[in-house]
C-alpha cells in the first residue's frame, strides 16, 4: 500500500504531532488553511467516509473522542471547525480518512 498517511503513522515520514493514542494520530497540516490546521487520522487505513463500516467505526468514534483534546492542545479555545473531504468532487487529496480541525481565527460562515 502506498499511502502517505500510513507512512506518517509508521513514522517513515515526519510530522509535527499534536496528539496520539492507540487509535488515532493528530498532526499539523503542511499547507494550513487557517492559523491552526491539524489533521486527525485513524491509525488503521480507511480510505474515506464511504469506507467506514461496522468493523472499523470504533476508530472513527475514538477520533471524535480525541478531537476536543486535540483542539485544546492546539490552543483552540474560541471554537473550531471539523471537516472531512470524501471523494474527488470534495477534493480529497489523500485516500486515507482524515479530519481537518481548523481555527485560531473567526471563520467564515460560508463553507465553499
Amino acid at each position: 500500500m502506498d499511502c502517505l498517511f500510513c507512512e506518517i503513522v509508521r513514522r517513515k515520514i515526519p510530522a509535527k504531532v499534536v496528539y496520539e493514542d492507540e487509535f488515532c494520530l493528530a498532526f499539523y497540516d503542511i499547507n494550513p488553511q487557517a492559523p491552526v490546521h491539524v489533521l486527525v487520522i485513524p491509525k488503521l487505513h480507511i480510505e474515506s467516509c464511504d469506507a467506514v463500516t461496522a468493523e472499523n467505526s470504533d476508530y472513527v468514534a475514538k477520533i471524535f473522542e480525541a478531537i476536543p483534546k486535540v483542539a485544546a492542545k492546539a490552543g483552540l479555545t474560541g471554537g473550531y471547525r471539523v471537516i472531512s473531504n470524501c471523494g474527488a468532487d470534495a477534493c480529497q487529496s489523500v485516500k486515507h480518512l482524515h479530519f481537518h480541525i481548523v481555527g485560531g481565527v473567526q471563520l467564515s460562515e460560508r463553507m465553499g
